[in-house]
């Protein structure tokens, strides 16, 4: 690590930084694990329930700037379209 006062700060911001990003990720990381546990369980109403409280989660994980916006589209799209194909078509 530098002795610079400017690098010091920088690697303290970092570390904030790192911490905030991990909570959020990690939050993330347990809703979408709950809505792939109801998809394993078969259980359509948990699933619907769990994706639910999923998608604000991840969209507000990208608002935060932990994950890519894109990449909060593409797993709510994910989760999205797996508890729809449990749906029988009729």
């Amino acid at each position: 690590m530098a002795d610079h006062k400017s690098a010091m700060k920088r690697d303290r911001q970092s570390k904030k930084r790192r911490l905030r990003n991990r909570v959020n990720k990690s939050k993330m990381k347990t809703v979408v694990h709950k809505v792939e546990e109801a998809l394993a369980a078969g259980s359509e109403e948990q699933a619907r329930k769990a994706l639910a409280q999923a998608v604000p989660v991840i969209q507000k994980t990208a608002a935060k700037g932990s994950i890519h916006k894109k990449t909060a589209s593409r797993k709510v799209s994910r989760l999205t379209r797996r508890v729809n194909r449990m749906q029988p078509l009729g």
